[in-house]
């Protein structure tokens, strides 16, 4: 598996790719949920970060899960373990950011289109939330 793209409202396409070999379980699980759309806001606490309490729903396991994220990686919440603050969450950070409580990293934005990343969480920031389409890269 290669990753996936989101189309924005204004239609500019921004590129992600999996990591396959340090999340493989979660980047399986996501891309069997593709293709979806997906209403984001912006993170108040977290830093640089659009995020949904509405994510596809893995029933997974933790793994390359922490509240540490750089700039470019895309985090979910799995359902298990239970305790987790994060469980049906989805974050990408566009910027410095950390997380409210562990999630699983499994991708990251393009290095050529991290511009177009931050145009789009700058955009959610001012103007308020966006409709996303997410589709297999």
């Amino acid at each position: 598996m290669k990753g996936f793209i989101i189309e924005t409202a204004d239609h500019n396409v921004i590129r992600f790719s999996y990591y396959n070999e340090d999340a493989p379980v979660t980047t399986a699980a996501f891309d069997a949920q593709l293709p979806f759309t997906q209403t984001f806001l912006h993170a108040r606490v977290s830093g640089h970060e659009i995020w949904t309490d509405a994510s596809p729903r893995l029933d997974i396991i933790q793994e390359n899960a922490s509240v540490f994220a750089e700039p470019g990686e895309v985090v979910i919440g799995p359902l298990k373990p239970l305790r987790a603050k994060t469980s049906n969450c989805m974050g990408i950070y566009y910027g410095e950011g950390r997380g409210l409580d562990s999630c699983n990293i499994f991708a990251k934005v393009f290095d050529e289109d991290m511009p177009l990343l931050k145009t789009l969480g700058e955009s959610i920031w001012k103007h308020g939330m966006q409709e996303l389409l997410f589709e297999r890269l």
